[in-house]
């Protein structure tokens, strides 16, 4: 049996349909250089696309 990749269970979340979703970018530091509208947008969650859905599955095997 593989063992779960920690950092990968803790950067992504398993939706209900199986899907894995991912925080955007760039929400940390440095925040006043950016427009609001950028601001907001970086608060929404992105999901992960296919290819690198198979390989962060695999990290995470209960998921």
């Amino acid at each position: 049996m593989q063992k779960t990749r920690k950092a990968v269970t803790k950067r992504f979340k398993v939706t209900g349909s199986g899907k894995l979703m991912r925080r955007k970018p760039g929400h940390r530091h440095l925040l006043r250089n950016k427009s609001k509208k950028r601001r907001r947008s970086m608060i929404q969650d992105q999901s992960v696309s296919k290819g690198f859905t198979e390989m962060y599955k695999q990290a995470m095997p209960k998921a």
